[in-house]
């Protein structure tokens, strides 16, 4: 059977009889999510579906019948006047939001449409009401209301973006740290807040975000609408649609400036520190061996000294001279390459300090395993890096005095700030307790008691933050398998900051 909708809102069709019309009609009204509700013009209900029973909280038994203001709360008894005059008058009435009243008592909101029922002649009879409960959708609505009210107070810069990069939001927060309208933005490319040298993070964030990973405090610099630059601390959420799509990102941005000026004060602070230190630690290192050539001296004046005992007491003070002549050149002086920085394979640098030192591995029988995976090469000074991994390779030699593995690897690293060349040095040896190796950077502190000066790390920290690199080490010294990892980062470009580093910190000594 099919049936067709006339313009009078009653049904039709080759074989529609009017109990089938009837019965389509019942299953229709019964299978609605709506509560449909039918009265007469004295309020007196006459129809009742199963999701008004859901709703209301009454079964069609015990409301048919009664009153249709057994469903309004006392106070809105006067709408219910006001809308059987207009079914009177002929009027439909859309989407009116109201209150109304559960079985339990329990008042909520609701959305009516109601609309006149009229005889076969045409004549109003009653009315037709459609209910939803707007409950759900209010709590919806107040919970956006709520979070676009924080959003909009928050102090930090909230924005979203596409997958384009193309801003579609932007708060109080994003105005007072960029300085732009959410007019002057939305629809613009999130690239107009990053500064040219940076364009290529974009692109590595969106291959992050449509890979549905979160990127949390990255600190960066964005450009604010006067063209001043400003560092934040930048996080950034994907956004998925309901069927669970990724289509977009939520960015926040805090202004980090004045922390940033604070971390680079205290660290000069520390520098200044670190140079006091450093220069009672060295006139501490230089007096012993002074005195003793004060003494020697002394002793070579004296009148009784044969000619064998003040020759012994010069080269005695030669001696020690020559150590107060080591610790200046490593102290005050360390290495640095003069020439040009030149493209080179990292590899083939190890692999020649790796052929000075085969001897000593040889003899302390060591196992060298070598990864090389450095195609690219990589603009450097030589001879300061030559310096570096000679530094850790030779800690690494001291440290399995009885023997082991010392492996080395070369790689390419990938950084949201650029790409570079990773090296890790790896050995058996003893190991750094935990108590000191927070302090291995530091000038003149050795683990190695009267065989170490203190000096070969933190010339090496000096030599890669000089070419604009990373260092860091990891050790166990309490377990069964002990050791030192050492990590180095060299970029491909930026390869020397002898001024400034990016944080600002100056990085020469």
């Amino acid at each position: 059977m099919e049936l067709t909708t006339t313009r009078s809102g009653g049904f039709s069709g080759p074989d529609a009889s009017p109990e089938d019309v009837r019965s389509f009609l019942a299953a229709l009204i019964e299978s609605s999510e709506d509560a449909i509700i039918s009265k007469d013009l004295n309020g007196v209900i006459s129809g009742w579906n199963g999701a008004a029973q859901r709703i209301f909280g009454y079964t069609a038994e015990e409301i048919i019948g009664q009153s249709i203001l057994t469903l309004i709360p006392p106070e809105f008894h006067s709408e219910e006047e006001e809308i059987l005059t207009k079914i009177r008058a002929g009027k439909r009435i859309e989407r009116f939001e109201t209150t109304r009243i559960r079985k339990n008592g329990e008042r909520f909101p609701i959305s009516i449409s109601i609309f006149p029922m009229r005889d076969g002649a045409e004549i109003i009879v009653g009315a037709s009401k459609i209910g939803r409960d707007s409950s759900e959708r209010l709590k919806a609505d107040e919970s956006r209301f709520r979070l676009a009210a924080i959003v909009d107070s928050a102090d930090d810069a909230i924005i979203s973006k596409n997958l384009n990069g193309i801003i579609t939001s932007w708060n109080k927060g994003a105005y007072l740290l960029f300085g732009y309208t959410a007019e002057e933005m939305i629809g613009q490319s999130i690239l107009r807040l990053i500064p040219e040298e940076l364009h290529y993070e974009e692109d590595e964030i969106l291959r992050k975000l449509r890979a549905g990973e979160k990127i949390e405090h990255y600190e960066t610099t964005r450009v604010r609408k006067s063209g001043e630059t400003v560092e934040v601390s930048v996080t950034i959420s994907p956004v998925r649609n309901d069927v669970g799509e990724i289509v977009g990102a939520s960015k926040i941005a805090r202004n980090i400036s004045d922390r940033k000026k604070m971390e680079r004060l205290l660290v000069q602070s520390e520098k200044l520190a670190a140079t006091g230190r450093m220069a009672a630690a060295i006139a501490h290192e230089i007096n012993n061996p002074l005195a003793s050539v004060l003494n020697l001296i002394f002793l070579a004046r004296q009148p009784h000294s044969t000619r064998e005992q003040i020759q012994s007491y010069l080269a005695t003070a030669e001696s020690e001279l020559e150590r107060v002549s080591h610790i200046a050149r490593q102290t005050l002086g360390y290495y640095r390459d003069t020439g040009s920085p030149t493209e080179v394979h990292l590899h083939e640098l190890i692999e020649n300090i790796l052929t000075v030192y085969r001897s000593k591995l040889l003899s302390h029988n060591i196992r060298v395993e070598k990864q090389f995976n450095d195609l690219r090469k990589i603009k450097v000074r030589s001879g300061e890096i030559i310096q570096l991994f000679s530094n850790l390779i030779s800690n690494a030699i001291d440290a399995m005095h009885q023997g082991g593995t010392l492996s080395i690897s070369i790689s390419r690293t990938i950084k949201l700030d650029g790409d570079g060349v990773q090296t890790i040095i790896r050995d058996t040896g003893v190991g750094i307790s935990r108590d000191h190796l927070g302090r291995v950077f530091e000038p003149f502190f050795t683990t190695k008691g009267n065989l170490g000066t203190g000096i070969g790390l933190w010339v090496s920290k000096q030599l890669v933050e000089r070419h604009g690199g990373q260092i860091s080490i990891s050790s166990t010294a309490d377990t069964a398998e002990t050791g030192t990892v050492v990590t180095v980062y060299l970029p491909f470009s930026g390869s020397e900051r002898s001024a400034m580093r990016p944080n600002g910190s100056d990085v020469e000594s």
